[in-house]
């Protein structure tokens, strides 16, 4: 057996677990698909468990959790195969690689598979599309499903060609006599005109990795020609009869408190709708331009809350009302591995608000009929917002049904979806269909911002140049990405307050995550200081963090880097612009490796090459890892270079990318990603890991190009070239 089938047959983490549905419920949903074979298959029974993992990496076993709906699939009358999840596409190319996993362990083309995601009255219970958990989480169930989809078939086709089921296999969405391959009989053939409900008789068998046909593949993503094409429908493209565009009255500041409000000019619009209820006041039009300019004649007075903290304060800030520390992890003692150091550096490193800064801003359309709700939303979490607007509006859950079209970009800032409770509420309340879009100044108002953050490390090392102190201290950032060991006698790690903690008086405004939620941030530090100490040791980087390294998969992917860069030994600063850093995320293990070219006169750093390799496990779709790599990549540049929340007391200033800035196409270095062959082992997640590395991987190349450290993110023209006059 191998390191993957046994995987799937052993614990899955919390995630995996599901609502229950009961039969009923089941066969409600399932008639809206029409006749074929409904496989029921519950993952419990083939020894697949929900776990909650403990700190420790043992972790406890909980109560076996059944799964019977939380990955099902349909074969029709057609032949055709219907995947139905709760999971969302976004850009991260799930509708393929599920579509990859389903195809290849029932023996069907790709072209054979259709996705259904995000409809919460079509699909099963999932808590989210969020922290890289679809394929290394919600993968092993789809593969055990189609197992038994498989199994079932063989059975039927067993029943139907009268032979021993042992005689009997499977390929090209056919079940045929091994013996004699011409009596066999087509899935379409097994399902034309049913609708049966079946357990597999037994435990079903798994593809053996060495026969997969499909999975481990490189596959264009499957949407890519709507995309391209411009055919894909957004939340923000879909159009009801009658529907009315809303425009909201939104407040200066957060935490800003209406006073008094007056629409008469507004209602002189022809056509116009004026929706007060309560803290939502909003204009409906049905053109959308028109209803922009009626709110702008909405006169209204704010009460807005007093705040010295600014972007520039906001540091000191967190210092100060940072809650007590957690000791994360700690060895040895510090003050031993004081006296034995012959350097200690001491240094603090800032991280700043970010904004999610997708593409499409959060958009959602309600339609209300009687009782019932439809809302298409851009959401991460369809069936969080399924019950948000049954909460808000006062309806069972099963009224609501809300759908998830493509999303333009989520990150972790489509989570919240209060634009889909505003449309819901202003549907019920006008009796229209209502879209609410977002305009990209309410888009950075509302986002929900990476946390700035904090980190201390006071660090020593001998005259062997051998790490023997590391006291490392990270506020607002939390644990993520600490969880692997640098072979250091004497370090501990305290962590004071994490990312995803909202508490009165630490942020100005909401925070969430960010891809990679607190790990870029102690990326940046880490790798920083482990530069500075290399360089205070006379010791190239990638020498030095080999020395102090033990585990296998980061030694390897640090030094499958080094192949693919050519990096060749020298102390820094050499003048080269080279720079590394390496860290782990969704159980990924990446290093990257950079070269910068610096404009010592101005500060302007252009990248001019990325090498990035990856162990990721078992690769479902190697040309999508790669994809989802260099997106990190581009995207890391931004929180490298450029990307700062800039804010006064409550109110955020950037309201648009002219402030705000993001990468550009001329950015763009040069690429190069490297995925380690470890098919053997479990998938695990690719829509972080690269990104983490970008700000640490800069910083050092920075200072190996001009001499200068930086210790504040990002690297803006203005700070490099500060920290050259003073370097």
């Amino acid at each position: 057996m191998t390191k993957k089938e046994k995987y799937l047959e052993t614990d899955l983490p919390e995630q995996a677990s599901s609502l229950p549905v009961d039969r009923r419920e089941f066969l409600k949903r399932m008639g809206a698909l029409g006749s074929g074979i409904i496989v029921y298959f519950t993952c419990g029974d083939l020894s697949v468990l929900a776990q909650r993992r403990g700190k420790g990496g043992g972790g406890k076993r909980r109560r076996q959790t059944p799964l019977d709906f939380n990955s099902l699939l349909r074969i029709g009358e057609d032949g055709r195969v219907t995947c139905l999840t709760g999971k969302i596409e976004m850009g991260q190319g799930i509708i393929t690689s599920l579509a990859q996993i389903l195809a290849d362990e029932l023996y069907v083309s790709l072209d054979s598979v259709d996705m259904i995601m995000g409809d919460t009255d079509l699909c099963p219970y999932d808590r989210a599309t969020v922290g890289s958990l679809t394929i290394r989480v919600f993968g092993p169930i789809l593969w055990a499903a189609a197992a038994e989809a498989r199994g079932v078939l063989i059975e039927l086709a067993a029943e139907h060609l009268k032979i021993p089921v042992e005689r009997l296999q499977t390929k090209d969405s056919f079940v045929f006599d091994k013996t004699n391959p011409s009596n066999r009989v087509s899935y379409a053939q097994l399902t034309q005109g049913k609708k049966i409900e079946r357990h597999l008789q037994g435990k079903p068998q798994l593809k053996p990795v060495s026969e997969f046909t499909i999975v481990g593949k490189p596959h264009l993503k499957t949407d890519s020609f709507e995309k391209i094409t411009g055919r894909t429908k957004y939340a923000g493209d879909i159009r009801l009869p009658n529907m009315l565009y809303a425009k909201i009255l939104r407040p200066p500041a957060h935490g800003a408190i209406l006073k008094k409000v007056n629409t008469s000019a507004a209602e002189e619009t022809k056509g116009v709708h004026i929706v007060r209820d309560g803290d939502l006041i909003a204009v409906l039009h049905k053109y959308a331009d028109v209803a922009e300019k009626a709110l702008e004649k909405v006169k209204a007075e704010f009460d807005v809350p007093d705040s010295t903290i600014d972007n520039r304060t906001i540091f000191d800030h967190l210092l100060k009302v940072a809650p007590r520390g957690s000791t994360e992890s700690r060895r040895g003692d510090i003050k031993t591995g004081e006296n034995l150091s012959s350097t200690i550096v001491e240094e603090t490193y800032l991280d700043p608000y970010l904004a999610h800064a997708s593409i499409e801003t959060h958009t959602a359309l309600a339609n209300m009929e009687g009782e019932k709700i439809t809302v298409w939303a851009s959401t991460q979490a369809p069936f969080t917002v399924k019950d948000q607007v049954a909460q808000s509006l006062g309806l069972t859950p099963d009224n609501v049904r809300v759908i998830t079209p493509p999303v333009g970009g989520g990150f972790g800032g489509k989570g919240s979806s209060y634009q889909a409770v505003e449309a819901a509420r202003l549907t019920k309340l006008t009796g229209r269909p209502v879209q609410v879009a977002w305009s990209r100044a309410e888009e950075f108002f509302y986002d929900t911002f990476r946390p700035a953050a904090v980190v201390k490390i006071k660090s020593g090392i001998n005259d062997s140049g051998d790490l023997v102190l590391w006291d490392y201290n990270v506020y607002f950032a939390g644990n993520r990405g600490l969880d692997f060991d640098y072979e250091i006698p004497n370090q501990q790690w305290n962590v004071y307050g994490e990312w995803r903690r909202i508490e009165a008086g630490i942020h100005p405004f909401e925070v969430g995550p960010w891809r990679g939620p607190g790990n870029n941030t102690n990326v940046f530090a880490r790798e920083s200081q482990l530069d500075i100490m290399a360089s205070k040791a006379g010791i190239d980087p990638l020498e030095f963090h080999l020395k102090h390294l033990k585990d296998q998969r980061m030694i390897g992917v640090l030094e499958a880097a080094a192949e693919k860069f050519k990096w060749t030994p020298s102390k820094t600063p050499s003048g080269r612009g080279y720079g590394l850093a390496c860290g782990k995320d969704a159980d990924t293990y990446v290093a990257c490796m950079a070269e910068v070219d610096v404009n010592r006169d101005t500060g302007q750093v252009r990248v001019k090459r990325v090498v990035c390799a990856q162990d990721m496990g078992l690769v479902v779709n190697p040309q999508g890892a790669t994809i989802h790599a260099e997106g990190c990549i581009t995207m890391g540049l931004g929180f490298a270079l450029s990307e700062e929340v800039i804010f006064k007391g409550r109110k955020v200033i950037d309201q648009n990318f002219d402030t705000y800035e993001i990468p550009r196409f001329s950015w763009v270095p040069e690429i190069e990603i490297v995925l380690i062959n470890a098919q053997e082992s479990p998938p695990h997640g690719g829509g972080k890991p690269a990104i983490i590395c970008m700000g640490g991987v800069v910083a050092n190349a920075v200072f190996d190009a001009t001499g200068a450290r930086l210790f504040q993110l990002p690297l803006t023209p203005e700070r490099v070239k500060e920290a050259i006059m003073h370097s």
